[in-house]
């Protein structure tokens, strides 16, 4: 069985050294991590083993979010994950790697074996597959395509008299342009400031998400042939001719058979993760997360 599928929802901190030493085990007499003499405060627990808050401060760095408190409760989610697994494979004794290939810690390589031994590897059967087919006929299309040119007015986002004057410009070239609309490409080197200026300001076939997400979504509501109005994004107002439109068309299930198997697959791995683990937390009971994550909502 290969590597876990990265949205598997585990992470693994890149350590070798066992939680509990990182986060020292919440009793007197031992010396976790000091803040000005006195431990690390801690809330969180799994079994016998303390999580401070020293070992979440340093995990959320790993968990980016827009709140702290949703990256500390993505923290604490990920090492209460790692540390139920550790100990499941220290009591079913699982060896420790004594050399560890490329990037991985011994103690993902232990946690890897974990799950193989663990987990059933199942393979969704060809009706599974033509099922979830005939079912989801929209997710099964090519892509769209919109072939573009541009002009470029750029003018920084937080520059108001600069947009306004950007504005202002693109609308002078949009009136020159509905006039004398063979002007396009020389209009696009004296004016645009964008590298395509050169080739007549042309972007080529562009598909949904290849382009600044404002920019992507405005282009792909318009009609063929010259845009009546400034198209604005951060870098600017862009003077936008389409010059071809094509829609994506359905796909043959032969065409899609083994993204859909890989998919289904990638989903039952992801239900049985997810019941594992709460299998686990029944086996060592975890204290403190349920708090950590209201605090989140």
């Amino acid at each position: 069985m290969g590597a876990l599928p990265r949205i598997l929802p585990i992470t693994v901190i890149d350590s070798d050294t066992p939680v509990p030493a990182e986060a020292g085990h919440h009793h007197p007499a031992d010396d976790g991590p000091r803040s000005l003499g006195q431990p690390a405060p801690c809330s969180l627990f799994v079994a016998e083993t303390a999580i401070d808050e020293a070992a979440i401060a340093r995990e959320m760095q790993f968990h980016r979010a827009m709140r702290p408190e949703q990256s500390r409760a993505d923290a604490a989610r990920a090492l209460v994950v790692r540390e139920l697994l550790r100990l499941e494979a220290e009591r079913l004794q699982l060896p420790v790697a004594s050399t560890v290939a490329g990037q991985e810690t011994s103690e993902e390589v232990r946690i890897q074996q974990l799950l193989e031994q663990s987990l059933e590897d199942r393979v969704p059967s060809d009706e599974d597959c033509r099922r979830y087919f005939e079912q989801n006929p929209e997710r099964f299309r090519s892509a769209d395509r919109i072939r573009v040119r541009h002009i470029l007015l750029a003018a920084p986002a937080d520059d108001i008299a600069g947009r306004l004057k950007a504005r202002t410009r693109a609308e002078t070239l949009i009136a020159e342009l509905l006039e004398q609309p063979h002007l396009f490409a020389d209009l696009a080197a004296r004016n645009s400031q964008c590298p395509s200026s050169s080739e007549g300001g042309e972007l080529g076939w562009l598909q949904r998400g290849q382009t600044t997400p404002e920019f992507d979504r405005q282009i792909f509501r318009l009609r063929q042939g010259l845009a009546g109005f400034p198209v604005e994004s951060r870098w600017g107002y862009h003077v936008v001719l389409v010059d071809a439109l094509e829609a994506g068309v359905a796909l043959a299930y032969e065409q899609v058979q083994a993204q859909i198997s890989e998919y289904l697959e990638l989903q039952v791995r992801q239900r049985d993760v997810q019941q594992f683990l709460l299998q686990l937390r029944e086996r060592y009971p975890v204290r403190g997360l349920d708090e950590i994550e209201a605090q989140a909502e």
